[in-house]
């Protein structure tokens, strides 16, 4: 199934079951992950996918967005830093990539060519993040 058909609808359209609104104490993060849900895949931005992707919400769907906006600009700012959208994806669990074995190919091959003064400008521990994603088994490109 291609994923990326399905801009106009919901998280909570898409990835049942639908989420209960949160609590009435819920944090602020628990409050926006929530909030997300209800938009529209085709509105999410940057910031909105680093957040799901960073909480492991809906994978296959949140995926493949973040890699599309990482493929133009691998070391994209999406909220905090210049690289973070990149390091929330790397950092996925690998089962979530199982489905998605193009898209990580796609993405390794992309990253394989950053300038290693690039990576190195990136926080601490990232290089080793990016370095685990590559060698992933099956990684071959």
């Amino acid at each position: 199934m291609n994923r990326l058909l399905h801009l106009g609808r919901t998280l909570d359209e898409l990835d049942p079951p639908r989420w209960t609104p949160p609590a009435g104490d819920a944090t602020p993060l628990v409050r926006k992950v929530h909030a997300l849900r209800r938009v529209p895949l085709g509105e999410l931005g940057p910031a909105d996918l680093r957040t799901l992707v960073s909480q492991q919400v809906a994978l296959p769907y949140v995926l493949p967005l973040a890699v599309r906006l990482l493929l133009q600009e691998p070391l994209l700012d999406a909220y905090f830093y210049e690289g973070d959208l990149l390091l929330a994806v790397v950092g996925a669990p690998a089962a979530a990539w199982a489905p998605l074995p193009d898209l990580a190919a796609r993405l390794r091959t992309v990253i394989t060519a950053l300038p290693r003064t690039a990576v190195d400008g990136l926080p601490r521990g990232a290089a080793g993040e990016i370095a685990r994603f590559v060698a992933r088994p099956g990684a071959a490109t």
